[in-house]
């Protein structure tokens, strides 16, 4: 027995030609396969880190680098990845050591038994990402959200939690059947048709110039920019860290060699901006795995054979992206220095007086462009912002409003103190929090989402509330994250508009061409902060989507391009990620949403509404069925209402309705808040909030619908404002935070009394710091 266990502990840690003996592989076996796993993982992580800090720290940073470390796991995200690594690459090693042995394929964890399964999970730290938390004990558990919204629904408290996998509404289709993406062997058919390039695609379908923008004529920018920031408190697909090989130690960023986790995208002959040699291709990585995923007999939860992908953020609209999606992010952007409940602001700058946010500590070149933008090379440069979602500096406009909602919740902070002395930092925090949760529920439900799906799913899917269903799963689903909702994509102008007090291009701050806003926080710093952009947002229309002109070339040709090197090009990418997720094609999307299924040409141009169209994407695809989702989606006429097609507004759709159903701390879900709270926050828009909190002094009352007859330029004066009397509270003789009979005690005051900020929102601030 002895000499069979030291056979065993031989085959991962020197000769491959031992063997196992029995039936099933022992612990000890697993144990030793566990720590050389866990070696060539470490060391990747390692090597990765250091390589990215080493890049990052110069003068000049690649784009796919800038990429990369957008999407890199941080903290209890990366402790996930960092376990569905161990986990994967232990699996790995059993497997190609009993490949070795036996000579022919054998699934290594079919030989493995339970009692070796749990323990791997246990070593890995795979298991701790299922256990299920206690919540009935937790304190305020039916008040207040926790940050990863894990207890959420109490009888299943990881659904919709942080750092689970996004959900299947139909089974992934990898290339094995397990976890290689599609097109990973690129002579492999599907429907007997080879998948073409997503560059080749991209180029044949998506090419466009700038200077055949169609705007808009009934939507602002806006529109555009909140589905960007919506999507931010939604979904985040973290990549793995490491940036090489874990099987060969190939580096990603110097080979298009398809190995895990590298997924490069090739290059097409004759490409017009990019050299199409043999070994010419676009660094791109895979998303991280989830625990347990993607091989065949061991998993968490989803399709037990195939690979799933991890959502770092919750399911629900919290506004995570404000308030972070860990608990130690988000008490790391809390303002611990006083007893107030306050966010964290920018100690260096003001924006006229007003708050901005606080820079990130990690002293890193990502955001230090002002120089080679400016061609000054005695500007003073000024690192990232830090927010509740690492995206907050992709774009000024985004920034602009990630700033606008940490400005509120600090202005609401002040009114609840003054209303309720009584009331600790962490009751202040907690119902300011809960407030503006709110906020984005109503204005995604009432003011966004009925411009997008338009009115038939609006009436279908997302009228009047029903109420609270815990069996409802509010989890994102992976086509929803990884290409519906990026249908926002096609929506962007290549312009940020900056727009003066008279809403006309701004004489000091013009416009910025949107290749020239990624990662440049000095622009709000030192260029007239956040006030001209939201007018930008507001007072100019988003770009239209049409089938002849869809994506403008600062996306396509110039992601990223604040460098001189190779810029990405966001349409193949959203292709690409689909493919890494296994994500099923057209066809199968439309059978699921009860949309016919086109078999031809004919039959595809009756769907696009559009022959020429039909034609240039069998050319590329050979048949309907391996449209990718991302790429049939956005090409679809829109539905009555609405910016997206039939396929996309059903998908769409259906994600926020299980969103909302799924949600026990829903706003409008009876004892969340008092009738009275909810009457006050029916009256709050975008609109009031920007006026609230910007100098701004005219706004339309519809943020989100171009400014025409029907929706005049407003005196914030006339604009609502969030009446906060509803939320204060009687004290109990103690001095606690709570009402005295634990539930929330509201006194109204009289009814000409308005404890908002309304009638000061525009007097001067006692801080002057202007901007330089």
């Amino acid at each position: 027995m002895l000499f069979s266990v030291f056979i065993m502990l031989g085959i991962c840690l020197v000769p491959t030609h031992s063997k196992p003996t029995g039936d099933h592989l022992g612990s000890p076996f697993l144990q030793h396969c566990f720590e050389e796993a866990k070696k060539i993982v470490d060391d990747a992580y390692k090597y990765s880190r250091e390589e990215s800090l080493r890049r990052v720290r110069r003068d000049v940073v690649s784009p796919h680098d800038v990429l990369r470390l957008l999407k890199q796991p941080r903290s209890d995200t990366r402790s996930a990845v960092r376990s569905a690594d161990y986990m994967a690459q232990t699996l790995r090693l059993v497997h190609d050591r009993v490949h070795r042995v036996h000579k022919r394929s054998l699934n290594a964890t079919d030989l493995l038994t339970a009692e070796d399964l749990n323990k791997l999970a246990e070593i890995t730290g795979c298991a701790a990402r299922t256990r299920l938390p206690q919540c009935r004990n937790t304190p305020n558990i039916n008040k207040y959200r926790t940050a990863t919204s894990v207890c959420n629904n109490l009888n299943n408290p990881r659904l919709g939690a942080a750092n689970t996998p996004f959900n299947r509404w139909l089974p992934a289709e990898y290339d094995d059947g397990i976890s290689q993406p599609k097109g990973w062997n690129r002579s492999r058919t599907f429907n007997n048709f080879l998948l073409p390039l997503v560059r080749q695609v991209s180029n044949n379908i998506l090419s466009t110039t700038d200077a055949g923008v169609v705007n808009d004529r009934e939507f602002s920018h806006m529109v555009t920019l909140f589905g960007q920031w919506n999507d931010h408190d939604l979904t985040f697909t973290p990549f793995s860290p490491s940036i090489r090989s874990f099987s060969n130690g190939v580096n990603c960023d110097e080979s298009c060699e398809h190995t895990e986790p590298c997924t490069p995208i090739q290059i097409p002959p004759g490409d017009r901006r990019l050299p199409s040699r043999p070994d010419s291709c676009i660094p791109a990585f895979r998303s991280a795995p989830a625990c347990g995923t993607g091989y065949s007999a061991y998993n968490f939860g989803g399709d037990p054979n195939k690979r799933e992908q991890i959502n770092a953020l919750t399911a629900f609209l919290d506004l995570g992206q404000v308030y972070g999606s860990e608990e130690k992010l988000a008490l790391n952007l809390r303002n611990l220095s006083s007893d107030s409940g306050l966010l964290r602001v920018n100690t260096q700058f003001r924006d006229n007086g007003r708050e901005l946010l606080p820079f990130h500590p990690l002293q890193v070149q990502m955001c230090a462009t002002r120089r080679r933008v400016t061609n000054n090379t005695n500007a003073r440069e000024v690192p990232c912002f830090i927010a509740g979602d690492v995206r907050v500096d992709e774009n000024i406009a985004l920034t602009s409003i990630h700033t606008l909602f940490v400005r509120e919740h600090n202005r609401v902070i002040r009114r609840l103190k003054t209303l309720n002395p009584q009331w600790d930092s962490e009751t202040l925090y907690q119902e300011a929090r809960k407030i503006l949760g709110a906020y984005t529920q109503l204005f995604v439900f009432r003011d966004y989402l009925p411009h997008i799906v338009g009115t038939e799913a609006m009436r279908r899917q997302l009228g009047r509330y029903p109420g609270y269903n815990p069996n409802v799963d509010p989890s994102i689903a992976n086509v929803f994250a990884t290409a519906a909702y990026r249908f926002a994509h096609l929506a962007i102008q290549p312009v940020l508009f900056r727009l003066d007090a008279n809403y006309r291009e701004h004489p000091q701050f013009p416009s910025v061409p949107l290749f020239k806003a990624f990662f440049t926080p000095w622009r709000v710093i030192f260029e007239g902060g956040i006030d001209p952009l939201l007018r930008g947002l507001i007072g100019r229309p988003a770009k239209l989507n049409t089938q002849d002109h869809m994506m403008v070339d600062a996306l396509r040709e110039r992601l990223f391009e604040f460098v001189q090197h190779l810029a990405l090009d966001l349409g193949s990418l959203n292709m690409q990620r689909g493919r890494d997720h296994g994500l099923p094609g057209y066809n199968a999307w439309r059978k699921f949403c009860g949309l016919s299924q086109p078999r031809n040409q004919a039959e595809l141009a009756q769907v696009l509404n559009n022959s020429d169209l039909a034609r240039k994407m069998l050319q590329l695809y050979g048949t309907p069925a391996n449209i990718d989702i991302w790429m049939g989606g956005v090409a679809e006429p829109f539905v009555q209402g609405g910016r997206v097609g039939p396929l996309f507004a059903c998908l769409i759709a259906t994600q926020f309705q299980r969103i909302r159903q799924g949600d026990r701390l829903w706003y409008e879900k009876p004892g969340v808040f008092t009738s009275r709270q909810r009457a006050a926050l029916a009256s709050v828009t975008l609109s009031s909030i920007i006026c609230d909190n910007t100098g701004i002094t005219s706004v339309p009352r519809d943020a989100f619908s171009a400014i025409s007859n029907n929706n005049r330029l407003t005196q914030c004066s006339s604009i609502p404002s969030l009446n906060l009397s509803a939320w204060r509270e009687q004290p109990c003789s103690s001095g606690s935070g709570a009402s005295c009979d634990g539930t929330q005690g509201v006194n109204d005051l009289p009814e000409d009394v308005n404890p908002d900020d309304s009638d000061i929102r525009h007097m001067p601030f006692v801080e002057n710091n202007e901007i330089h």
